[in-house]
């Protein structure tokens, strides 16, 4: 990349011809021009036959030709046929085949993961001296009708990693197949507790907040494990599973021990007590998953590093943290052709279409990607913001999902704002939240805010009404379209509503049995989605 990295503009028409030669043959190639598009002699060029000849897609654009794919025709979307498909879930009613080929895996996410490791060992030269907590989904899923695997792409990578860096997690990969979701965060606990653990990996920050959720619950039971050398019967894990993790474990006292004198200690036990060498955790810093790293950041030894997860999807693997003292992505423009429109642009029929090379620092942008795995010209939906540059490749953070924008009436109420709102209203009434979420009720055009207030701060229904009128009154002030509306009452006053205690955790493993992965699971805190929000009406209690 430091060689590559000198010419933004070069290096993009470099990945775009790289990209359209590969599959100027195929069915995708053929009917979209490839071929035509190659002719041209410049850069400039280049990129605007392109953008005459293929549209800006949609998952639902790419449907017809994946399912040929997956139905054994060769050729479609790029030559051969894909490796392997990662599937998503937790956005989408359906879960979404996105197709990873073998040029794909290998040149973006097995070399950018080399790069990975080694950063993180130049900034924590100990983070090797332990094991890694690595939460990952399954690899293997199932199989297409034709027989080319499903499954997580982070799963995949994992059971990729050298063979040495296997020996220092410290559970086989038999441990993400457990289905149910408390005995699964048990057993990774159990394993992972009774070790010194120097690096934990896990995309999604929430994560962190369930492994305490169950050290909280089950210590106790862990120390009677680990004291042993057994896995709780307590729990629902299925026995050729079990089987495979008892082979991992030996009775160890004198850990038992260490762990009952913690608790004896500090009451509360905290990765910082049961981990006090960890070196570096990996996680999403970006967004609004940094609400629920906010709540556990300050668990963890003071020498920790928190190292962003990068801006990553199943999609596309868009670069990576070069500098894990900062929250930027360096985008591989190397390997992946990117456009951009503008933030504000983002719901016009024509937007003006940015190249890399063209984008300003400070500015929000809509991503578009094309990939070497057969998404052409793919809109991810995501607005992140240009930070800098990386030589003189942009460096990005995410921010949010496009549809992170709620307009009951135009008001364009951003999860950013919401978020915002809610911070100072925080800090104004000094009553600070475990968890808010808010909906859009676009039949009664009002907005319904909901609270989960800390056990040991008693919070009267005044109190919380006096809060939504502060965050309310913050909106008002961030955005003029809300201001106008709320004033000419065509959106009513918000209204308050209290969550029962854990209703964060509560829905997301009621997510999780229903289907969604663990290291994909998202949620947006602003929303217009009923079915989220009948779930959340089923966690409120009345005041």
């Amino acid at each position: 990349m430091n060689r590559k990295s000198k010419d933004t503009q070069k290096a993009q028409e470099n990945s775009l011809r790289s990209i359209l030669t590969t599959s100027k043959d195929t069915v995708y190639g053929k009917e979209h021009d490839f071929a035509e598009i190659l002719k041209a002699s410049t850069a400039e060029e280049l990129f605007q036959k392109y953008a005459e000849k293929v549209k800006i897609n949609l998952y639902d654009d790419f449907l017809p030709y994946i399912e040929r794919h997956k139905h054994g025709e060769a050729n479609i979307l790029f030559p051969g046929k894909p490796k392997m498909y990662a599937t998503t879930s937790g956005t989408t009613n359906t879960p979404k085949w996105i197709p990873i080929t073998e040029n794909y895996y290998k040149e973006v996410f097995s070399k950018m993961n080399q790069v990975w490791f080694y950063t993180a060992q130049t900034y924590r030269p100990h983070v090797y001296d332990g094991k890694t907590v690595s939460i990952v989904g399954k690899a293997l899923e199932g199989a297409a009708p034709d027989g080319t695997v499903y499954g997580s792409i982070s799963g995949m990578s994992q059971r990729d990693i050298p063979n040495f860096m296997k020996t220092l997690h410290t559970a086989p990969a038999d441990i993400f197949l457990i289905s149910d979701y408390k005995a699964r965060y048990y057993a990774i606990m159990r394993m992972g507790i009774a070790q010194n653990v120097t690096w934990i990996i896990t995309a999604n920050p929430s994560t962190l907040i369930e492994m305490q959720n169950n050290v909280n619950e089950f210590y106790d039971e862990y120390i009677k494990d680990i004291e042993n050398g057994t896995l709780s019967d307590k729990v629902d894990i299925p026995e050729k599973i079990r089987t495979a993790l008892l082979k991992e474990i030996h009775p160890d006292p004198e850990r038992a021990q260490d762990l009952r004198d913690l608790r004896t200690k500090y009451g509360t036990v905290l990765p910082k007590h049961y981990w006090p060498n960890l070196q570096v955790i990996s996680v999403w810093l970006c967004g609004n998953t940094n609400v629920y790293f906010q709540k556990v950041k300050d668990s963890f030894p003071s020498q920790t590093l928190f190292f962003e997860f990068s801006y990553f999807a199943s999609e596309c693997k868009a670069g990576m943290v070069i500098d894990p003292t900062t929250k930027d992505t360096v985008l591989s423009c190397h390997k992946i052709f990117f456009e951009f429109i503008k933030e504000e642009e983002y719901e016009s029929e024509n937007p003006t279409i940015y190249q890399a090379h063209e984008l300003e620092i400070g500015q929000r942008y809509d991503v578009i990607v094309t990939t070497p795995s057969g998404l052409y010209r793919y809109n991810m939906c995501d607005i992140v913001v240009v930070t800098g540059k990386y030589k003189d490749f942009p460096t990005i953070q995410f921010v949010q999902k496009a549809n992170g924008i709620i307009s009951m009436t135009g008001e364009k109420l951003s999860e950013r704002q919401f978020i915002e709102a809610v911070h100072a209203a925080e800090k104004e009434t000094r009553i600070p939240l475990r968890f808010f979420v808010g909906f859009a009720d676009v039949e009664s055009s009002v907005y319904k805010f909901y609270y989960e207030f800390p056990e040991d701060i008693k919070v009267a229904k005044e109190q919380a009404e006096q809060f939504t009128l502060f965050v309310d009154n913050y909106l008002k002030g961030m955005n003029d379209e809300y201001l106008n509306k709320r004033d000419s009452f065509r959106i009513k006053e918000p209204e308050t509503h209290f969550l029962q205690k854990d209703s964060f955790e509560t829905f997301k493993a009621r997510c999780i049995d229903l289907g969604y992965r663990d290291g994909q699971f998202k949620l947006n805190l602003l929303l217009q989605d009923e079915k989220r929000h009948a779930m959340f009406k089923e966690l409120e209690i009345q005041k």
